[in-house]
């Protein structure tokens, strides 16, 4: 059963039950999830210049902490790229011609904490889970900027949201998001940047965003993507 306007009041800090009602959720108006498509590029990896154009099809939760994101390389997107959060466990999947696999991700505490770390950072795109995600913990932290974490355990991740001048996520960023290096992780600074908000039904979400690692003290770019369709 959905919360009563009150119970999402008494549950949230004010500062985060704010911000959602700014992004136009509505309390009691949960469909479960949003469905965004998406196109941009991204680097194979980070000591390349060089691009690869991608469209991309994804889910978000807004009840709990999951998402599925299926992007398309190439010409005639031959290869496939699926990177989500589903019943608790990371996935990371890259296929040729969709049946041939070419590298999947174990299973492990590192990567699970990565993939609930993307899941914070992009609650811009899916704002209903702010209010109706009930397993998020909340806090200020300062005048333009919240703290959200999930997970229990080693697997704890916890992602700043930073707001704009219209009180708006127009940032995101974890300090020890783990990154693969050949065959480990590496607990590296990581960021991500919202802009172009646009009315979408009754929300206001970005149209684009963009993600960096920061390396020797420097942000290296490696993802930009854009929404060209949204419904949730």
């Amino acid at each position: 059963m959905d919360e009563t306007d009150d119970q999402c009041r008494a549950r949230l800090p004010a500062a985060v039950y704010d911000l959602a009602i700014r992004l136009g959720v509505k309390p009691g108006g949960n469909r479960g999830s949003v469905r965004l498509a998406q196109t941009g590029r991204m680097k194979r990896s980070l000591d390349t210049g060089s691009w690869m154009a991608f469209t991309a099809t994804q889910t978000i939760s807004t009840q709990a902490c999951a998402f599925d994101w299926l992007a398309k390389f190439g010409p005639f997107g031959i290869i496939s790229a699926r990177d989500a959060l589903e019943h608790g466990e990371g996935r990371m999947d890259i296929m040729a011609l969709g049946v041939v696999p070419i590298a999947r991700a174990k299973h492990t505490t590192a990567l699970l904490r990565g993939e609930l770390m993307r899941y914070l950072a992009e609650l811009a795109w899916a704002p209903a889970a702010i209010l109706f995600n009930k397993s998020l913990r909340w806090r200020d932290d300062g005048p333009d900027a919240l703290a959200v974490s999930a997970g229990a355990g080693e697997a704890v991740s916890e992602v700043l949201l930073s707001l704009d001048s219209e009180g708006r996520i127009s940032g995101a960023f974890a300090q020890d998001r783990p990154r693969s290096v050949t065959t480990t992780f590496l607990l590296t600074p990581w960021r991500g940047q919202f802009s172009g908000y646009r009315r979408r039904g009754d929300m206001w979400i970005p149209s684009a965003g963009e993600v960096s690692w920061e390396i020797d003290g420097r942000d290296v770019l490696y993802w930009q993507g854009r929404i060209e369709q949204w419904e949730g």
